[in-house]
């Protein structure tokens, strides 16, 4: 589905864990294109990002200059809002 946030993700269907995860921030980086992701991991016993996500977050949001809210430990929503891909070795001023 897609909103005025970008794409809206389901994370408490199928798979709902890492990989689609991963696969938005990879395409959303790619394409500048924003997404938001709700319910993420909804159905497992410890719902919300783990430490392994929050790492793959944190570092597509340097990789690609982005906005993000709900990086944190335990969350369950994520928005994700990429600018422009920043070349290696360059820092934001």
């Amino acid at each position: 589905m897609t909103g005025s946030k970008g794409v809206i993700l389901d994370g408490s269907i199928g798979e709902g864990g890492g990989q689609i995860l991963r696969t938005a921030l990879s395409l959303s980086v790619v394409t500048g294109k924003p997404f938001s992701l709700r319910r993420f991991r909804a159905g497992r016993d410890r719902p919300g990002l783990l430490r392994q996500h929050l790492a793959a977050v944190l570092a597509a949001a340097e990789i690609g200059d982005a906005e993000v809210e709900g990086a944190y430990a335990g969350s369950t929503q994520l928005s994700f809002k990429p600018s422009a891909i920043k070349p290696a070795g360059t820092t934001s001023q």
